[in-house]
């Protein structure tokens, strides 16, 4: 059976725009990190329910690979769907961590809507892929659209390509599971301070270098103090030259 590689990203930068009834609005660098990735694939099974085979937390029904089974299905009804998931579970060797600001779940969510996509030929197109991800997560559209780099903005859903190298990334996750629910609203009650549109431009137009090279921690990323302040414990982790990706509490730098 095959297998796919769900990666791992990082936010270069992150900073909020404004808000959308509940939702804050973003302007992202998101960047794959080729280093870091789960592996998926199809295995037969024995048992009648919805299975993952992996090291996970949570119960299935909260598994982002389940809701996007379920969303995938509202969008395509496919009798073919449901066989495929009869016969067989969706086996996840996991290597992102959990609650660390890198995208694995809505990475491997991705990954398996490619993957049925793939397998059933349904003849989705990346848009629609996307349109179905962004029902699971924000990030879920970055991942279906498979960029190297990326400049994303609204909830998640906008997602432009940025033409660049890839870089090669060090990352160092604490263990310290962060609510990112939490994070927001701490942002949203202690911190709030959206960036304008020209402000938002040019970071749109910088290099993920240029911004590396000139921001620090603290200004290329709005969700890093209501994450400190949230959660004290990460002060002890931060050291100096690394960047925050999104709501943490994952920690990188240029690999040297």
């Amino acid at each position: 059976m095959k297998i796919y590689k769900a990666y791992a990203k990082v936010n270069v930068f992150l900073k909020i725009t404004g808000m959308r009834e509940n939702y804050h609005e973003i302007i992202s660098r998101f960047m794959r990190v080729d280093s870091l990735y789960d592996q998926l694939f199809f295995t037969p099974k024995t048992t009648d329910d919805f299975e993952i085979i992996g090291e996970f937390s949570c119960e299935t029904h909260q598994n982002t690979i389940y809701k996007a089974y379920v969303a995938l299905r509202e969008a395509v009804k496919s009798e073919s769907l449901d066989r495929l998931m009869q016969t067989y579970a969706v086996q996840v060797k996991k290597s992102i961590p959990a609650f660390a600001g890198l995208g694995g779940g809505s990475s491997d969510a991705a990954t398996y809507l490619k993957m049925c996509n793939q397998v059933l030929d349904l003849g989705l197109s990346q848009n629609e892929l996307a349109k179905i991800g962004l029902k699971v997560g924000a990030d879920v559209p970055f991942f279906i659209y498979g960029f190297d780099s990326a400049n994303v903005s609204g909830i998640g859903e906008i997602v432009e390509e940025f033409k660049e190298d890839i870089l090669d990334f060090e990352v160092f996750t604490p263990k310290v599971e962060i609510s990112t629910p939490k994070v927001y609203l701490s942002y949203r009650e202690n911190f709030y301070a959206p960036v304008d549109a020209c402000q938002t431009q040019e970071l749109k137009n910088k290099t993920s270098l240029e911004v590396l090279e000139s921001m620090s921690a603290h200004e290329a990323n709005d969700l890093f103090k209501p994450a400190l302040q949230e959660y004290s414990e990460l002060k002890e982790h931060y050291q100096h030259g690394y960047y925050f990706s999104g709501s943490g509490s994952s920690f990188f730098r240029l690999a040297r």
